[in-house]
């Protein structure tokens, strides 16, 4: 029932644009939180409202509960109320993702990001209980991560409309891709929805998401910032513009191997992170794919 030229910016629980930040490691795997305040500051000064850690572009797999508290606890400090933070806390374990919840909650999170139990393929009726279990366990708003690719399972029409029911539910990732279903839930609940995935960010905000959680705004913060802004403003015209200028950015970061590991790959070319060490079993970006990441961020006038 939303739509981003209808929605006041006030009112969206996570703003806008948010991206699904990386987490930083040094050369020898151990955690950077130096590095991630940096990270954390340089996206914001770009123009984002939040920021998402602990997801899957911030190695959550990989992560252990206690660094994931103390990625949450060093941008909270590194931001000081600038934009807010949505924590990553799940898992295929409900128990184990609401421990995570509060844990989160504890850190001074603003919100949270729940994925799909992914691996044990749960039925509909099981993603009811473990949304809902996990949005009851926390005094924090609930970002659902709807990602079919990923978790092996979706998250259907009608359990999207009935989890909307809930005070605490309030938004959904989506990185489904199926446009027809979106414009299903939207036209039937108050679920606030943010693209999840880059291809599609001019499309889903055209049929009435309010905002993107991006991987790409890594290094294009401004541009989907105006992106987004010339949406709201009714200015299809310049938002197709940097949409179509973006093409190549998009499709190098996420389709050339996995994103976080080309998105570190761009930051260590923008010079915002010294080192794009990743935690096995992902590794840095081949020198064959830091090439076609220089042309392609170059194309989008992304990088000098």
């Amino acid at each position: 029932m939303s739509s981003p030229e209808s929605t006041p910016s006030s009112t969206l629980p996570f703003g806008r644009l948010t991206t699904a930040m990386i987490t930083p490691f040094r050369p020898d795997g151990s955690l950077d939180l130096d590095a991630a305040q940096k990270v954390a500051k340089h996206l914001v000064d770009g123009g984002n409202d939040a920021l998402v850690l602990n997801g899957t572009t911030g190695e959550a797999p990989t992560t252990s509960d206690q660094e994931k508290v103390q990625l949450i606890e060093a941008v909270r400090e590194a931001l000081d109320g600038r934009a807010k933070i949505v924590a990553g806390v799940g898992t295929n374990d409900t128990a184990h993702t609401i421990e995570c919840a509060k844990q989160a909650e504890a850190a001074g999170a603003d919100g949270l990001l729940v994925v799909t139990p992914y691996y044990n393929k749960p039925p509909q009726d099981g993603l009811r209980a473990h949304f809902t279990a996990v949005a009851d366990a926390t005094g924090l708003p609930n970002m659902l991560y709807d990602i079919p690719a990923r978790a092996g399972v979706a998250i259907k029409t009608e359990t999207l409309i009935a989890l909307a029911e809930h005070p605490r539910i309030v938004a959904v990732k989506d990185a489904k891709g199926d446009i027809a279903g979106t414009t299903k839930v939207l036209a039937n609940t108050d679920l606030f929805y943010y693209c999840g995935a880059d291809e599609l960010n001019l499309a889903s905000l055209a049929i009435g998401a309010v905002g993107i959680a991006s991987v790409v705004a890594h290094v294009a913060s401004r541009e989907y910032r105006q992106l987004i802004d010339a949406v709201v403003a009714g200015d299809l015209a310049t938002a197709q513009e940097i949409d179509r200028r973006l093409v190549p950015a998009v499709e190098t970061i996420m389709t050339k191997t996995q994103g976080a590991i080309m998105v570190k790959a761009a930051l260590k070319l923008a010079g915002v992170i010294e080192h794009a060490t990743l935690r096995l079993p992902l590794v840095e970006a081949t020198a064959e794919q830091v090439d076609w990441l220089t042309t392609d961020l170059k194309t989008a006038g992304l990088i000098a």
